[in-house]
Order: C-alpha cells, then sequence, then structure tokens
C-alpha cells in the first residue's frame, strides 16, 4: 500500500492579537512586536528604527568565553578575560530542538583575536555573515580572514582553503583553523551573503532562503553553536535567526507558529534583535514563501 503524504496546514500568527495569516498573506504590522514604547525611539520618517544602546554600553570583556546560554534551563556563564584581549560582545541564543546560535557583532581590529577564539571555544564550525564589510564608505565589520595564504590571530591560526561565489548575492568560503598550543586543528565554513545593508532588508526573499539552505546542508549533523553575525549582531543577525527558528519548528512538525512571541524570546536574551518594523515583514515574507514552496511540492 502507497501511503501520500498528508498535506500540512499551519497557522502563522503575526502576534498575539492577531489573527492567522490566511493563505500566508502580509498582515499589515504596524509595530515591532516585543517593544514597549519607552524602547521605540523616536523615528525619523520612514525610518522605524528601533533605539539600541551604543555599541559601547553593550561591550562586554571575555575571555575564555563568555555569553548567555538560553533554553528551557538558563545558564550565565562568565569567564575572566585573558590578558591583552578586549573582548566580544556575545548572545548565545539557543531552543531545544533546534540549532543554537551565537549572535553576535562583526569583529573590530581589538577583537578579531576573540572572534577567532570564541570560534575555537564554542566548536563553532559554521560562520553565517550578514554585512558586505563597508557600506557607503563606511566599515561594517574587521576583514577578520586572509584572502589568500594564512594569518595568525593569537594562538589561532586561519588558512583560507577555498572561497566560492555561489551568485551575486552570496558566497562561501572554507578555512582551516588550527590552535596552536594545543596543534589541534578544525575545517570553519564561512557562509557570506553580500547583499544585505544595515537596516534594511534584502532585495530578495528567494536569494536569502537559497543562503539558509546551503548553510542548514552544512550544519546538518552538527551540535554546535553556529554563529551569526552582521554589524551589530542585531538587525540583521535577529532576522536571519528568527526565520530560521521558525521554519526549524515547523520542519519539526509544529503547526502553529507565532512568530511575534518568537521574537519576544529572542529579545529576551539579546535586546534589538530585528531592528525596523521593514526587517520584521521581511521575516513573515520569508517564512510565508518558504511554506508555500513546501505546500506546493507535496502531492495534491
Amino acid at each position: 500500500m502507497i501511503h501520500k503524504p498528508k498535506r500540512r496546514e499551519f497557522s502563522v500568527a503575526a502576534g498575539p492579537n492577531s489573527p492567522p495569516l490566511d493563505g500566508f498573506q502580509l498582515a499589515d504590522v504596524c509595530a515591532i512586536p516585543g517593544h514597549s514604547q519607552a524602547n521605540v525611539g523616536s523615528s525619523t520618517q520612514g525610518s522605524n528604527c528601533v533605539k539600541l544602546e551604543t555599541v559601547d554600553n553593550f561591550h562586554a570583556r571575555v575571555g575564555t568565553r563568555g555569553g548567555v546560554c538560553l533554553g528551557d534551563e538558563f545558564l550565565h556563564i562568565h569567564a575572566a578575560p585573558s590578558p591583552g584581549l578586549t573582548g566580544q560582545e556575545l548572545g548565545w541564543i539557543t531552543t531545544r530542538g533546534t540549532p543554537a546560535y551565537i549572535a553576535t557583532q562583526g569583529p573590530l581590529p581589538a577583537t578579531v583575536a576573540d572572534f577567532w577564539q570564541m570560534v575555537w571555544e564554542s566548536g563553532c564550525v559554521v560562520i553565517v555573515m550578514l554585512t558586505p564589510l563597508t557600506e557607503n564608505g563606511v566599515r561594517q565589520c574587521y576583514h577578520y580572514w586572509p584572502d589568500e595564504g594564512s594569518n595568525l590571530y593569537h594562538i589561532y591560526e586561519v588558512n583560507l582553503v577555498s572561497e566560492h561565489i555561489w551568485c551575486e548575492d552570496f558566497l562561501v568560503r572554507s578555512f582551516y583553523l588550527k590552535n596552536l598550543q594545543t596543534n589541534e586543528t578544525r575545517t570553519v565554513t564561512q557562509f557570506h551573503f553580500l547583499s544585505w545593508y544595515d537596516r534594511g532588508v534584502p532585495s530578495s526573499s528567494r536569494s536569502l532562503l537559497d543562503f539558509r539552505r546551503k548553510v542548514n546542508k552544512c550544519y546538518r549533523g552538527r551540535s554546535c553553536p553556529i554563529i551569526v553575525h552582521c554589524s551589530d549582531g542585531a538587525g540583521r543577525s535577529g532576522t536571519y535567526v528568527l526565520i530560521d527558528m521558525v521554519l526549524n519548528k515547523m520542519a519539526k512538525g509544529a503547526k502553529e507558529i507565532d512568530i511575534a512571541a518568537t521574537l519576544e524570546h529572542l529579545r529576551d536574551q539579546r535586546p534589538g534583535m530585528v531592528q525596523t518594523k521593514e526587517q520584521f515583514e521581511f521575516a513573515l515574507t520569508a517564512v510565508a514563501e518558504e511554506v508555500n514552496a513546501i505546500l506546493k511540492a507535496l502531492p495534491q
């Protein structure tokens, strides 16, 4: 007997008081859920940006490792800073049954060694980079890898193994990471999305969804965290993590997902995750497009 897979139906709400998005059509989102008025800055016309504290106020000194591990249990990890290292701003975000994420700001010249230390000590093998190095002449992220050969960052030697341009929107780099103190080595893959600019959204959700599929194919079977960063580690990083979390929940059989509640959970762990109304709407659009593609592929 041949069993046809059942056609799954999903209900996705934009917020606790919003009706399900029938047919996954976008609801009119007038404000970003999860923020009280006190947390939303007086935006300039058309900006709809959440007011964030400065990076300096968020910056934490991290030596061996630091951050907050989330899920059903809360674990605070505080490590003494290593001499000469300034630390890296971290937010360790995880939920049971889905990948763990380390959402972090892009490395600075003074924190690039800390970044690779974080990669090593977290066991990370996948890095998701969501920002170009510069935008309109303004640096968004330090160039923290070698263009050829190898660079040494504190005790971590990083060798560029390959760089493959998949399309105009993203490329993939492979690194050979070596701890010179222990002589242990590891392969790390960086997925670099090139066309997502600060406080904006990609021109197409399809390109980001293709990018996500490549990330998840590389990550499949792993249990280590995925490091996700943009410039400040909040807006673009939060939007990507939100999309990935929601789609992973659906893939595991969830029939009802409150995207706003998921976002609120992320913001409980790291303030400012998803910075603008447009980014939240983009997350809804991306989820709708992916689920519709899945439903169309099922036998009628």
